[in-house]
């Protein structure tokens, strides 16, 4: 039984480019209209987001590049919940800046 079939499609599967998924933060990121925001320091928050939000932490963290308004929002906010979402919010931005700088 010939091998080629088999090599072949390993070699065509290696050279098929792999299609990224980017997270809400990262497509918030590179559909804002900040001049800062490149494609590269975008897919950086990105990941630190995957790495350190949970899923609905990161979408209410995508919707404020949309509207920042809503950052502030929450906080000021006096509910329990909002606080503990902004700690964990800190906790993202400053580990973001530290990974993402340079």
């Amino acid at each position: 039984m010939s091998r080629l079939p088999y090599l072949l499609a390993t070699v065509v599967a290696l050279s098929v480019p792999v299609q990224a998924s980017a997270g809400p933060v990262e497509a918030a990121c590179n559909r804002s209209d900040r001049v800062q925001a490149s494609r590269s320091l975008c897919n950086c928050i990105g990941q630190v987001a995957e790495m350190t939000l949970r899923g609905g932490d990161q979408k209410r963290v995508a919707s404020f590049f949309k509207d920042p308004d809503r950052a502030q929002d929450v906080k000021m906010s006096k509910r329990d919940s909002d606080d503990q979402f902004w700690e964990r919010y800190q906790a993202f931005t400053t580990q973001a800046e530290a990974y993402c700088a340079g």
